[in-house]
């Protein structure tokens, strides 16, 4: 699950990284919150890459 919305997150990055200028400060907080939360699971340890 936690894999699945950091996916989502980082193709609306990618996407507002591309072509939504107005919105791309805000994919790019979603982005930095998506890598939290992978770096999160991994330290955890729940689930190794």
């Amino acid at each position: 699950m936690l894999y699945t919305i950091a996916v989502i997150l980082i193709v609306l990055w990618l996407l507002g990284f591309v072509g939504f200028h107005v919105l791309g400060n805000f994919i790019h907080i979603l982005l930095v919150i998506a890598i939290i939360m992978i770096l999160v699971n991994i330290i955890s340890g729940r689930r190794p890459l």
